[in-house]
């Protein structure tokens, strides 16, 4: 594995889980202008790891097991069920460990990252030798419960006790089971999304497939493990051996299709991706596509990269990588009014995206609105510190190569629908609009409504990308939340906005819990040199003594 192939996998993943999330829900005279104009999303329920009550090591596999297999029921009974990676996602943009005995606040606050309505909480613990299970359903804007279940069995009958629980959450008649594996095969296969090393993790995953050659979900597993490592040729074998008869024969083929474009095999990376477009025609297919095309070269008869990139911005317009790649394909083409275009549209989803600011500063440049321009590169200094280094070396203001984002196929929840929503209101000017939702955003915020205030303080920043005081207090909820650098992403922007005492004490206090302590002082000391009376700045200042 080259260091480039590792550089590029990290920055990857490093991209693809900096989604921005916005929440779903509008203010009840919006919602009221376009009702029944759309069916409600279905309601997403969160299934959370069981807890293990006794600490018993023989059955700690048996939490995530549980909560695998119930999630698996929901599904099958029709009930929209996170999926483990989407929660595996949220656990890692939280910094949470894995194996770590959550508190409820932090079961919420996974929820609400991943759009959950409900989340499902358990526990377990043997009882002489049947194996108890509890489970409690409870709805997370009532903060009620809705649902109380145990239900116990001998261990073999892991599956009927799961089966019987989920019966009772959801009472509809799920399909028969379908390539279910017996119970030795699922516990190497949950010990193995379990294990704390690779070497670990595919020794399990490669038992449960001695053991049940046909358990196709371990050999998606197997390809996760050795494309966190880098190595796409294991990764690649694991994944071909995924039949087109298997039910996860679609996502095999999508891995397929990754894995060759990363060993640069553009030709068949295409090929595999275009079949699975034929079929399945997702954003993020299309945009991988569109990845290929760009990084092999294209001719009329195979389309351009803008070509794909387009596709899949129209499939989710509210994702703001589709957006980037889609400008930066124009200013690489040469074509800077597009890029202008396709770029701003990304920063209005994602202010926080130094890339996008960047090379919208070219693009600005290039059409002679210089002022902007730097403006722009000043910015994705701030975020970035590659650009910061960058601006220090001859040439420094040139775009650079290979920026552009391949998608996995899970994502956390962002936007969908602004601009539906904005479209309802055209009567109000924007600026009007933006304070609207700056206001509101506010009072939600004073009121602790973290999710409705995210909502509101979304939107008003689509319509007014630089509002000082959105971006000081989205990061004044990313900090209670516990997402620190998102938060210090945030007070950036609302600094580069518009400097204020509040801002840089915001700043230093997020520094403060990323344990940058000198970075922490010295936003203190810009604050009290704006204002020597801040209090909040004090305050920091009497934390960072008190160390």
């Amino acid at each position: 594995m080259t260091q480039t192939s590792t550089t590029e996998t990290t920055a990857r993943r490093r991209r693809t889980r900096s989604v921005v999330m916005v929440a779903l829900s509008c203010v009840s005279w919006l919602a009221a202008a376009r009702a029944g104009a759309e069916p409600p999303a279905a309601a997403r329920v969160l299934v959370m790891p069981f807890e293990n009550v006794t600490r018993d090591p023989k059955i700690f596999w048996l939490g995530e097991g549980a909560a695998v297999l119930l999630t698996d029921d929901l599904l099958a009974r029709g009930v929209h069920a996170i999926a483990r990676d989407e929660r595996q996602q949220a656990f890692d943009r939280l910094q949470v460990p894995p194996a770590a005995s959550l508190t409820d606040a932090t079961i919420i606050r996974v929820g609400q990252l991943v759009g959950a309505a409900d989340v499902i909480m358990g526990s377990l613990q043997l009882d002489g030798d049947d194996l108890v299970l509890h489970a409690r359903g409870i709805a997370l804007e009532a903060g009620r419960v809705k649902t109380d279940v145990t239900e116990r069995g001998a261990l073999p009958d892991l599956v009927a006790i799961v089966d019987r629980i989920a019966a009772k959450i959801a009472p509809a008649d799920p399909p028969p089971h379908v390539d279910e594996p017996a119970l030795p095969v699922f516990e190497s296969y949950i010990k193995g999304l379990l294990a704390e090393t690779p070497d670990t993790a595919i020794g399990y995953l490669t038992g449960a497939l001695t053991l049940q050659p046909a358990f196709d979900r371990a050999r998606l597993a197997l390809w996760q493990v050795y494309d966190d490592q880098g190595d796409q040729e294991q990764a690649l074998a694991a994944i071909a051996a995924v039949p087109a008869t298997s039910r996860y024969a679609e996502r095999a083929r999508f891995l397929a299709g990754l894995s060759q474009l990363y060993l640069k095999k553009y030709d068949e990376a295409f090929a595999t991706l275009t079949a699975l477009a034929d079929v399945h025609p997702a954003a993020n297919v299309w945009n991988d596509l569109g990845v290929v095309q760009l990084r092999r070269g294209n001719t009329p008869q195979t389309g351009t990269p803008a070509y794909y990139f387009t596709k899949a911005a129209d499939a989710d317009p509210a994702d703001s990588d589709y957006l980037f790649n889609l400008g930066y394909a124009y200013w690489l083409d040469r074509d800077t009014q597009a890029a202008i275009y396709w770029l701003r549209e990304a920063v209005r989803r994602d202010p926080a995206d130094g890339d996008a600011h960047f090379v919208l500063g070219a693009a600005l440049a290039a059409a002679g609105n210089g002022v902007e321009a730097s403006r722009e590169r000043e910015l994705a200094r701030r975020l970035s510190a590659t650009y910061e280094a960058r601006a220090k070396r001859p040439g420094g203001d040139a775009v650079p190569r290979g920026l552009e984002r391949v998608k996995d196929e899970i994502e956390l929840p962002h936007a969908n629908g602004v601009e539906r929503t904005l479209a309802t209101n055209e009567q109000r000017s924007q600026d009007d609009l933006a304070r609207f939702y700056l206001d509101s955003g506010r009072r939600q915020f004073e009121q602790e409504h973290d999710r409705q205030a995210t909502d509101d303080l979304n939107r008003a920043l689509y319509l007014s990308p630089y509002l000082a005081e959105a971006h000081l207090l989205l990061g004044r909820i990313h900090l209670r939340n516990g997402r620190v650098r998102e938060a210090i992403d945030a007070f950036k922007i609302a600094l580069w906005s518009q400097e204020s005492a509040d801002a840089h004490a915001a700043l230093g206090e997020a520094y403060r819990q990323n344990h940058d302590p000198a970075s922490a002082r010295a936003e203190a000391e810009r604050a009290l040199a704006i204002d020597p009376t801040s209090a909040a700045a004090k305050r920091l200042l009497a934390a960072l003594d008190a160390r």
